[in-house]
């Protein structure tokens, strides 16, 4: 996946084989299709928080992430772009406006900041035996332990999150609120 090749340039591509962008698009709406099916399912026969940690589950959404992350890959091959396909995005309720400083925020409400630690990493060379599929993993791992060093400082880690592509936005999630 070089970033020096004709895909990249500045240049119009020409005759592109939509083909095989349509069969990852398949594949990963069959693992999502199975992944509804499953966790149905496994919701009659568990709560919420039970069904969450549930192995079938794990084990889907892990298919679900690595068939996305293909997805990410065959469109980037043969098109150069970097398709941000993973973010979530609400749209806010009508009449509702996001807080703009301090004295908007609802009392008790702990004043806090975003943070952002980025990388650019490029393929590893031919032949190594990681892709950059594991690379999520590695920031996640990382971010865990990044988050329990702060807490045992006295911080407190509200969210965070492994992303790829763009930064995650965080209180953005309607559910959020209700969690709180």
């Amino acid at each position: 996946m070089s970033h020096e090749d004709a895909t990249h340039g500045p240049a119009p591509l020409g005759d592109v084989d939509p083909d095989p962008m349509h069969r990852a698009v398949d594949s990963l709406a069959e693992a999502l299709h199975r992944y509804v099916d499953a966790a149905v399912g496994v919701r009659a026969e568990f709560g919420a928080t039970e069904a969450d940690e549930d192995p079938r589950i794990l084990a889907l959404e892990n298919q679900v992430g690595t068939l996305n992350a293909a997805l990410f890959d065959t469109l980037h091959d043969a098109l150069g772009m970097h398709p941000d396909l993973t973010t979530s995005v609400w749209e806010p309720e009508p009449g509702s406006r996001p807080a703009t400083d301090e004295e908007d925020l609802p009392e008790g409400t702990v004043s806090a900041e975003v943070f952002y630690l980025g990388f650019v990493v490029a393929d590893p060379p031919p032949g190594a035996s990681m892709t950059l599929d594991g690379v999520i993993e590695l920031l996640d791992e990382a971010g865990q332990d990044a988050a329990t060093r702060m807490t045992e400082g006295g911080y407190q880690v509200m969210e965070w999150a492994a992303s790829r592509g763009l930064a995650p936005g965080f209180g953005n999630d309607p559910d959020d609120e209700e969690d709180a």
